[in-house]
């Protein structure tokens, strides 16, 4: 039998990160990786498995030096790592395997240092992997060519990581997104035909993460209504497991926005407790919307902007994905960008440049044209050439943008046109729950009400410009005095913590993008 170490390598500071928050919340890191304890559930009985999640704790070199396999799993953006910790790994000669969604896309990255890489999903070529290691015949390539039937799949093994080092849990209802965006890996990892788990598996894993502490849950699904039938099921049982249990867990998610559509999808996520959804708006530009195949946000029944507001009259707060640099944009995109995420009232906007995945349609569709940059750390933060700009042109509006959503009087606006002037209530299903169990009430308020006045006075003591300070204190003491429920006060604290990330953030850009700038 085997000693197995799995590996998740650290990422970069990113929006999704909060890495400059998680000091005030107490935590390393916002959220665990969803392969390593499925891998280790998939693995047989017999071996020992050990899990490291370097944005947790640091890799043991020496323990791996000691294992009979060492796994490393990771995004594009951890590409880089990745390689210096398999190249450190067969420098002491480990065995080492490497998968998860860049080496599915790119397994040639790792030609020479890996000795075995998995392609797509692992279900199935996983066990298989460890039947032939275990024999002496362990191949250098597995392909999983069959989708995983997710009705199939093991409780994550979350007790392996340590879990109290992180801001939210995780969990995943489904795999798959039934559209065609260009630019996107999912369909060509997952599959266009999303495939769920059943109600009782997942609600076997809340009630893992439940017995660990974790309040806050991302569903970490590309798209939740993907099968918006199916999804309809699963979330009645959530909400059954909501009340049998006291609205232990609030969560986000992701989706597309055609759930504005759907009243009554709307209806049963805000009754299991989904308090805020990710959209890839992408763009408020039609006519890059119609070429990047995003063909989901310009179907009837409303401009984008009315279908957020549908969503968020719904009881859930909209998070954004937003793309600069499609073939159709110019310099006046930067602009309507932010001007559409002041009308819809999107104070969380992950905004990117356009970037091109390997496998990906975008990707061949440029490469045929003689618009990428191919080295594999790209200096303007995308390997695209746009057409209507130049690179430097689109890196320059990129952190102009950025930084000017992320003033303070400019994302508070966002924040107070949604929770104070639009009065958005994201708490409602636990409302009406709480008026037939009084002490609960009296417990749940007094736990959120500390959490919330604990996170401002670590954030007060924490940022060090007093004028941040101020600004800070100013938008709560002001959110408070609008009497809101003790759910949304915390949600309002943790805006201002967020705040906090991003604006660290947007200094270490500018200061990239001075000092390329001074470079020319």
């Amino acid at each position: 039998m085997a000693n197995i170490v799995l590996i998740n390598p650290r990422f970069e500071i990113s929006f999704w990160g909060f890495e400059h928050a998680m000091a005030l919340f107490g935590k390393r890191a916002a959220l665990p990786v969803a392969a390593l304890p499925l891998l280790a559930a998939l693995t047989p009985d017999g071996h020992h498995v050990t899990l490291i999640d370097e944005n947790v704790e640091p890799v043991d070199f020496d323990l791996c030096a000691s294992a009979d396999i060492v796994g490393v799993t990771g995004m594009i953006v951890q590409r880089q790592r990745m390689h210096e910790i398999v190249t450190e790994l067969k420098r002491r000669g480990a065995y080492t395997v490497v998968g998860g969604p860049w080496v599915s896309v790119n397994e040639h990255y790792f030609d020479g240092l890996a000795d075995t890489i998995f392609v797509g999903e692992a279900e199935d070529t996983w066990p298989q992997f460890l039947a032939d290691w275990q024999v002496g015949k362990a191949q250098s390539r597995y392909e999983q060519l069959e989708p995983t039937d997710m009705s199939r799949v093991p409780t994550p093994k979350l007790g392996l990581l340590k879990m109290n080092r992180y801001a939210f849990g995780g969990i995943q209802f489904s795999r798959g997104c039934p559209f065609t965006c260009e630019f996107c890996d999912i369909i060509v990892i997952f599959g266009r035909r999303p495939r769920l788990k059943t109600s009782r598996q997942i609600i076997a894993e809340l009630n893992d993460l439940r017995r660990m502490k974790m309040s806050y849950i991302f569903i970490v699904d590309d798209n939740l209504i993907g099968n918006k039938k199916a999804i309809k099921e699963v979330l009645r049982s959530v909400i059954d497991w909501q009340h049998a249990n006291g609205f232990p867990i609030t969560f986000v998610t992701e989706a597309s926005i055609d759930l504005a559509d759907d009243d009554e999808l709307m209806h049963l996520m805000v009754e299991a407790n989904i308090g805020a959804v990710f959209v890839g708006i992408e763009s408020p530009n039609l006519e890059s919307l119609k070429e990047t195949k995003k063909l989901q946000n310009l179907r009837r029944g409303g401009t984008m902007l009315e279908k957020v507001r549908r969503i968020q009259a719904a009881g859930m707060e909209v998070w954004a994905g937003m793309i600069l640099g499609f073939d159709n944009d110019d310099s006046t995109v930067f602009e309507a960008h932010r001007s559409f995420l002041d009308e819809a009232r999107i104070s969380m906007a992950m905004v990117g440049m356009l970037s091109a995945i390997p496998r990906t349609p975008l990707y061949k569709r440029l490469a045929s044209a003689g618009r990428l940059d191919v080295a594999d750390e790209i200096k303007l933060g995308t390997n695209v050439v746009p057409l209507n700009m130049s690179r430097e042109t689109l890196s320059r509006g990129y952190v102009n943008l950025v930084s000017d959503l992320y003033k303070v009087d400019s994302y508070f606006d966002r924040v107070d046109n949604l929770y104070i002037d639009g009065k958005i209530e994201v708490d409602r299903a636990w409302k009406r729950y709480s008026r037939d169990h009084f002490w609960q009430r009296i417990a749940h308020d007094g736990v959120y009400a500390l959490e919330a006045f604990g996170l401002i006075a670590r954030l007060l003591v924490h940022a060090r410009d007093p004028s941040l300070r101020r600004a800070y204190w100013r938008h709560f003491w002001r959110f408070c005095r609008t009497w809101p429920s003790v759910t949304t006060l915390r949600v309002y604290a943790i805006k201002c913590a967020i705040h906090f990330h991003m604006h660290k953030l947007v200094q270490t850009l500018s200061t990239s993008e001075r000092a390329r700038v001074n470079t020319f």
